[in-house]
């Protein structure tokens, strides 16, 4: 096996550990790394959640014979930070042991680390080698790069629509304020689990006030996301779920509003204010960043999906089928249909569409 089939094995195996953290390291990476001594994997680990340590770190720790590391390869799928957060610099724990050999998959092109933790690795006498499996590293963390090279979140829309082009029946025919389903129960959990990857959902004012969602993952073990609700005019009451103490709630509101902040509203409940009439998705970006927000779902409803639509702003959809009729009713979003992944859960097809002019690779 020559030396860069046999980087790529080690490789592929730092992908696979580092998926076993999804979810849970926002907003720090999604990371694995492996020690090889002869041939032989003798270390490995990934990064469990964020304030705790590293991939390289767990992947050193679980070296019986440290004395091996001066002699081995250490594999890791994103450039080691340089930097001291809430756990030291990988890259200067990496050197100090002396280990001769690093394989990177991509390079962290976060502004604090970028180049530096490679820097540090070389100024110590290490021989490095970049660029292993570097598209499936990036993808793997699309997130992360999304939102320090676009310097906003990932975002994916979410919605269900019929057969026949319907994602809501017709609200002046609704008579309890609660979601229309369109779905499944399966295809319910499956959202819920998507809500346990993610940093935050959002939904507009109308949703909340015709369908008085809960936008949790109680159907499935993890975190809530942070619920984010464009409410422009303050319209919503304290008596909507989406402000009990389930999950983190922010609202967006037009600066026009002033300061009308209700104090009835529960301590998980945030309010900011930007300028709706000019350059909108800018400072929702820049709040978001604030808070190292760096995915959110979109679940609605048709209007707040159809402006991230026009304004070409989404990562990729994820659109389910149902097997309902409605005949009329609220249009679903029209969006071209790069299919990149297509199953049917139950009797509801799932597609997802990915943004080719927004791919990270």
């Amino acid at each position: 096996m020559n030396d860069c089939m046999q980087h790529e094995k080690y490789m592929q195996r730092c992908l696979e550990l580092a998926k076993n953290g999804f979810g849970n390291t926002s907003p720090n990476p999604i990371v694995g790394s492996v020690i090889v001594y002869n041939n032989k994997i003798i270390g490995e680990g990934y990064h469990k959640k964020q304030g705790e340590s590293h991939a390289e770190v767990n992947a050193i720790q679980s070296v019986k014979n440290k004395d091996l590391l001066k002699y081995s390869t250490l594999y890791v799928n994103l450039e080691p930070c340089a930097h001291y957060g809430k756990t030291p610099p990988c890259a200067n724990l990496i050197a100090g042991l002396g280990i001769p050999n690093v394989v990177i998959g991509s390079i962290d092109t976060a502004a604090h680390v970028s180049g530096k933790g490679i820097e540090i690795l070389k100024n110590a006498g290490c021989n490095v080698v970049t660029g292993i499996l570097e598209n499936e590293s990036r993808k793997l963390n699309k997130r992360f790069f999304t939102f320090h090279e676009k310097k906003r979140p990932y975002i994916i829309l979410k919605w269900a629509e019929t057969p026949d082009g319907f994602i809501d029946i017709d609200k002046k025919n609704k008579k309890e304020i609660e979601p229309t389903w369109i779905t499944n129960e399966l295809a319910k959990t499956v959202v819920h689990k998507w809500r346990t990857e993610e940093d935050a959902i959002l939904v507009g004012t109308n949703t909340v006030i015709h369908d008085n969602p809960k936008l949790t993952s109680r159907n499935w073990t993890g975190k809530n996301p942070v619920r984010i609700i464009l409410d422009r005019e303050l319209k919503l009451s304290a008596k909507y779920t989406v402000f009990n103490n389930e999950a983190e709630t922010l609202v967006v509101a037009d600066k026009l509003q002033g300061n009308s902040i209700r104090n009835n509203l529960s301590k998980n409940v945030g309010i900011e204010f930007v300028d709706y009439s000019s350059d909108f998705t800018n400072q929702l970006f820049l709040l978001l960043i604030k808070r190292n927000i760096q995915s959110v779902i979109i679940e609605g409803g048709a209007k707040v999906l159809n402006f991230f639509i026009d304004r070409n702003l989404w990562d990729e959809a994820r659109v389910f089928i149902g097997d309902k009729i409605f005949g009329s009713g609220i249009q679903a979003p029209q969006i071209k249909k790069n299919i990149f992944y297509e199953e049917y859960i139950g009797n509801s097809k799932l597609i997802i569409i990915k943004n080719k002019v927004y791919l990270v690779d």
